[in-house]
């Protein structure tokens, strides 16, 4: 379809809503308008008239006296002639005035547009599923590529590092193409260029890091380049970095990294029900304060809402923020102390009072941070016990004994 095309058919669109707009403000507001029907006269008259009829029918049929008509109809005929000297409502009193029916009018028309206009989605196409689909699938295999997307992608801010340490980094830059084999070299040089910002050329490094290690590369060597090359493309994720996903996953069906940017892809290419899908696995069975799956519960509830399904994230059972910024101040020492008190305090809750498969993950996964794979091992085991009729709960287990080391790559 044309641009012409589009803003004729936006044009009827906005036309047809106007008219529907301006039709149903008219029919709320024309009744206003109207005049009221009043009567001409008192109609306390009427009343009185009648009750001269009825004393003049009651006295010819016997059921008053002359004189007591006669006082009757003199009571009754002074209230007539005060009720004809009232003044009569004037047609038209006690309704809204134009002025005021306009401005009830021109208030309905704002509110609609303007709820419209905050609410909806001016100008987006009503598709058809499988259009909407189609167009997704189109939006993938069109994307940019890596090199595209790093060309427009936002320049971060610089880090206020040393005059001496930037010129150490050049030189360093100068050195490493000299020498392809040295992998001290790219490795530093990988490292030092994130440092610096300049994230396409620490993806160049990271890359010849992992040629320089060849078959002996490991899947966190791959998972750091693939971190590297969405964060060069500034968030987005490119048709290289979907190959090295599935690069990814095919060693690790379960990586969390993985799972997480082909969500993102999806997300990005206007599929958030198959996002939200992957990141649910991540979020209910990885720990919260992985970047990874942080990143997934920030973004999960908008999929949830564009993909018309209602999901509740699970609560974080972890550290208070209060706790963090007090481990931040404490030496080396005491943030392991520290650490090491909440690992005991989870084991102690999960062996008294049981708990979710992601609760056992943690406590796996924590024991591994603290390098105690002989207590990881043993809660796996101990877990397995557990959850060995749970499919999904073992899912989560395997791949928090594969973090925390107890199970081979």
């Amino acid at each position: 379809m044309s641009a012409g095309e589009k803003d004729g058919d936006t044009m009827v669109f906005w036309t047809v809503c106007a008219l529907l707009a301006v039709a149903v403000t008219a029919m709320i507001v024309t009744p206003l308008l109207r005049p009221q029907d009043v009567p001409d006269e008192n109609p306390d008259v009427a009343i009185y008239r009648a009750q001269l009829d009825e004393i003049d029918k009651d006295l010819e049929r016997g059921l008053l006296e002359a004189d007591e008509a006669e006082r009757a109809r003199a009571e009754v005929a002074r209230r007539l002639i005060a009720a004809n000297k009232e003044a009569s409502p004037q047609a038209g009193q006690g309704g809204p005035t134009k002025g005021l029916s306009l401005v009830i009018g021109l208030t309905l028309l704002a509110v609609t547009f303007g709820v419209y206009w905050t609410s909806g989605a001016p100008g987006y196409g009503d598709l058809p599923l499988q259009a909407r689909l189609a167009a997704s699938d189109e939006m993938r295999a069109n994307r940019p590529d890596q090199a595209a997307l790093e060309a427009v992608a936002p320049t971060p801010p610089q880090n206020d590092l040393p005059a001496d340490y930037v010129a150490a980094i050049e030189q360093l830059r100068e050195i490493a193409p000299t020498r392809p084999d040295d992998l001290e070299a790219w490795e530093r040089l990988a490292f030092h260029e994130v440092e610096m910002r300049n994230y396409a050329a620490a993806v160049d490094a990271q890359q010849q890091v992992i040629a320089i290690k060849g078959d002996e590369a490991l899947l966190t060597d791959y998972q750091r380049l693939l971190d590297l090359k969405v964060v060069a493309a500034g968030g987005l994720v490119s048709p290289e970095a979907e190959e090295l996903i599935r690069e990814i996953l095919v060693r690790d069906d379960g990586n969390i990294a993985a799972r997480y940017y082909l969500g993102a892809l999806y997300n990005q290419t206007d599929r958030p029900d198959i996002a939200l899908r992957l990141w649910r696995t991540i979020i209910e069975g990885g720990d919260p304060q992985n970047f990874h799956v942080a990143s997934a519960r920030a973004q999960a509830s908008d999929a949830a809402f564009r993909a018309g399904v209602e999901y509740a994230l699970p609560e974080t059972r972890g550290p208070t923020f209060e706790q963090m910024e007090q481990a931040q101040e404490m030496s080396p020492e005491d943030q392991q102390a520290m650490i090491g008190g909440m690992v005991a305090g989870l084991a102690d809750r999960l062996a008294t009072e049981g708990g979710p498969a992601q609760d056992w993950a943690r406590l796996i996964r924590a024991y591994g941070v603290l390098g105690d794979l002989e207590s990881a091992r043993t809660v796996w085991n101990e877990a397995q016990q557990v959850f060995v009729s749970s499919m999904r709960g073992m899912e989560i287990l395997t791949n928090a004994a594969r973090d925390a080391g107890v199970l081979d790559e």
